[in-house]
């Protein structure tokens, strides 16, 4: 199936995503842009604007506006590279955990009101250091949930090292799996997910047995094995073009072990 760039697709009475064209291995489709609005509101909410230099998709998006506030689930430059010449065309201010990505400063536990709803922040280090979720409130039902790239539409995602580490990502899958079932999991690439708990303990489930994977490698490998070498013992099974990806899920598993 050929996916929709361009189109903004409904996925939630609040909620909507416009595919950016941008895949890749690391982007699966393509980056997911989710502007999100109450019903009656004019303004909106954009969540992750992507690539810079895409003036396609900033056109897009400034289309289905007028948007409010922009947020940035982390600092990835598919998520946020656009996210300064979004708030030039917009004058919307853009809010982040990192100091460095937005204008205003996110903190875990504030609530961003905007386009009619809430926007609870929740920190969920581990993909990156600043990863970022958000519940959003002001709908029917349990709240949505904005996910960044901490879970993807399929596939699972890398703990991107040394700015990603594996005890807080095992952490952050536990705030996950404690969420209510049914929770919407709009994901940073790939389709949404229907219950975001339920895709965390498979992920949680997922990392471990990886973990055991590697120990086993550490095992019988040579003692001065190079993590590439235990990427290709542990990730055979995988598409060779996702090995420099699952060499730093590796290096954020070693560091875990020596720990």
């Amino acid at each position: 199936m050929t996916p929709a760039y361009g189109a903004l697709r409904r996925v939630h009475p609040v909620v909507s995503v416009l595919l950016e064209n941008n895949p890749g291995p690391m982007t699966l489709e393509g980056t997911n842009t989710w502007i999100l609005r109450a019903p009656g509101e004019r303004d909106c909410v954009v969540v992750d604007p992507g690539d810079e230099g895409d003036e396609d998709h900033l056109e897009r998006i400034v289309g289905h506006g007028p948007v409010a506030r922009i947020l940035i689930t982390h600092r990835h430059l598919d998520h946020c590279g656009s996210a300064r010449e979004l708030a030039a065309l917009t004058g919307a201010p853009v809010h982040a955990l990192d100091p460095a990505v937005g204008s205003e400063t996110l903190r875990d536990g504030e609530v961003v009101a905007a386009a009619g709803l809430e926007f609870h922040v929740v920190a969920t280090p581990g993909h990156s250091t600043d990863s970022t979720s958000f519940l959003v409130r002001g709908g029917d039902g349990p709240p949505p949930l904005l996910a960044g790239d901490m879970i993807l539409g399929h596939g699972t995602t890398v703990i991107a090292h040394p700015d990603g580490a594996l005890e807080p990502y095992l952490s952050s899958l536990d705030w996950y799996a404690d969420l209510p079932p049914g929770t919407l999991c709009l994901t940073g690439h790939g389709p949404e997910l229907p219950d975001a708990a339920a895709i965390a303990k498979h992920y949680r489930t997922h990392r471990h047995q990886r973990l055991e994977q590697v120990r086993e490698a550490l095992r019988t490998l040579p003692e001065d094995a190079t993590p590439r070498q235990i990427v290709e013992t542990v990730y055979a099974d995988v598409d060779r073009q996702l090995w420099d990806a699952a060499e730093l899920s590796v290096r954020a598993q070693l560091d875990y072990l020596r720990r």
